[in-house]
Formats: C-alpha cells, sequence, structure tokens
C-alpha cells in the first residue's frame, strides 16, 4: 500500500471514528501500566471489570509492591494467565518503588526492563500516559486488520510494527492503534466481518472480493 493510501485509511478511520480514545479505565499512569499488562490476551472490558475493585482495594504502587502474591492472584484471576500476570505486576512495583522513584519509567528502554512488559505494553503506556509516539501497538485488531489491508505480509508483532511504522507517519503512530481497535470492534470482526458496510471495503483486499460476490 502507498503512502497515500494509507494517509486515506487513516482519513476515512478517523471521520469515522472522531473521539477514539483507549477503552481502559485508569486515572493514573501507573493504574494504566497494571490495566495493560492485565489486557494481555484479555478483552478490555473484563480487564475494566476486575480493575475496578483492584484499584480501590491497592491505591499506591507500594501497596502493589507488598501484596501478597496468592492474594493478588484471585484478585485478578478472571483476567487469564493470572498466576504471570500477578509476579509480573508485583515485580514491577517492587522495581519502580526501589529504582524509579514510585514513577512510571518515561521511555521505551525502561519500560521493556519491567517485568511482564513487551513492546505492546510499552507503546500503550508511552502514548497513552505521555503522549509519545515511539512505536506502535500490535494487538490482535492491529495484526488482522494491517494484513488485510495489505500492509503487512508478516505474522510476527514485532515484524508487524516495523512494516507499519516504515509507511504510516510517526505522528499517527500512537492513534493508529486506537483507530483499527475500534474499527476491529465496529465492522471488521473476526469471523463475522461487515464488509458491505465497512467504510475501508474500497481499500481492503478482503473487502475488494466480498464487492465482487
Amino acid at each position: 500500500m502507498t503512502e497515500k493510501n494509507i494517509l486515506e485509511v487513516i482519513r476515512i478511520l478517523k471521520k469515522t471514528y472522531p473521539t477514539t480514545k483507549i477503552a481502559l479505565k485508569f486515572r493514573n499512569h501507573w493504574q494504566l501500566l497494571v490495566a495493560t499488562i492485565l489486557s494481555a490476551q484479555c478483552t478490555d472490558k473484563q480487564v475494566n471489570i476486575i480493575t475496578k475493585n483492584l484499584f480501590k482495594k491497592y491505591l499506591l504502587i507500594k501497596d502493589y509492591a507488598k501484596a501478597d502474591l496468592k492474594e493478588f492472584e484471585l484478585d485478578i484471576k478472571s483476567a487469564g494467565f493470572y498466576r504471570n500476570k500477578a509476579k509480573n505486576i508485583i515485580n514491577t512495583a517492587k522495581i519502580i518503588t526501589k529504582t524509579k522513584a514510585g514513577t512510571v519509567p518515561k521511555t521505551m528502554e525502561e519500560l521493556l526492563e519491567l517485568p511482564g512488559v513487551a513492546r505492546k505494553t510499552a507503546n500503550i503506556v508511552l502514548y497513552n500516559a505521555f503522549k509519545k509516539n515511539e512505536g506502535i501497538a500490535v494487538d490482535t485488531h492491529v495484526r488482522r486488520i494491517s494484513k488485510l489491508l495489505g500492509l503487512t505480509e508478516n505474522h510476527n508483532p514485532d515484524k508487524i510494527e516495523r512494516d507499519l511504522m516504515g509507511i504510516v507517519p510517526r505522528h499517527y503512530w500512537g492513534q493508529l492503534n486506537h483507530l483499527l481497535v475500534f474499527h476491529g470492534r465496529r465492522f471488521c470482526i473476526a469471523n463475522r466481518p461487515k464488509c458491505l458496510l465497512c467504510p475501508l471495503k474500497k481499500l481492503c483486499f478482503y473487502g475488494k472480493l466480498k464487492l465482487k460476490d
């Protein structure tokens, strides 16, 4: 896809979803980091259900650092992979409390040093907490729609991210995730896409096939 086409995709998505923002609910940078770690292999809706009580029970980063592992596992059990997530969140809280002055890091390098934080999580935190466009968060929606639009032929999230960063203007990197997530929930639904109603159907390889049927 050419740069002209990707700009048209972004223009259409921005017009279709003018108020896009992250679906996770949080009140500070630490809560965003916790919610994003929990969101791996879990829906944002379910994460918001979990964090509604979690954020009331554990108010400060030091509360997470001191949390009992088994109890914390039960607090987040419905998130899936809860044992690893509980261990990672508690250990991350300990690291931030001891070595980062209780402040969530503002750089990709520092975030990637934290347990349970890969590029997707780091990109989400950097953009939504600090408005930094360091990369593009590749989740299931971004991966699926990017391939359908012909933006990438890769399956690996890191390679998909590199492909997207090569054709998408940097100032759209953070916003692109929100736009594609909204689109994935509204039209490009896995296993039951609404291709005939999709505003991107003329720019989408799969959508063009549907128009011919």
